[in-house]
């Protein structure tokens, strides 16, 4: 069973920049596309941003152009950079395969004040 911890998370104003991370155990992460996937207050669990196993990307629109995903297989991590960051990216921020495991981890919180 793969575990996932994520980190980085924290407290930012509006404007700012939050790196997060992700440690995947076992030995299948690198053949799987991976994602981060936001959880904002009230609503459902959404996916934000996704990197294949060849290392494309994709991204949703609402984060398109401020939002980097990475992946380093040698390291099992995954990783977002978030930049420009709005009060409508408070939320807390999970990583997991696309489509995902059946297992969580206890995600990270985000939390930017305007």
């Amino acid at each position: 069973q793969v575990q996932l911890v994520e980190s980085g998370g924290g407290l930012v104003q509006a404007g700012g920049s939050l790196r997060l991370s992700c440690a995947a155990s076992g030995s299948i992460f690198s053949f799987n596309d991976m994602g981060w996937y936001r959880q904002a207050p009230g609503k459902q669990r959404e996916l934000v941003a996704l990197i294949t196993t060849g290392g494309s990307t994709n991204y949703a629109d609402s984060v398109k152009g401020r939002f980097t995903i990475s992946r380093d297989n040698a390291k099992n991590t995954v990783y977002l950079q978030m930049n420009n960051l709005k009060p409508e990216d408070t939320g807390v921020y999970y990583c997991n395969a696309v489509p995902h495991f059946p297992n969580w981890g206890q995600g990270t919180q985000v939390t930017v004040s305007s």
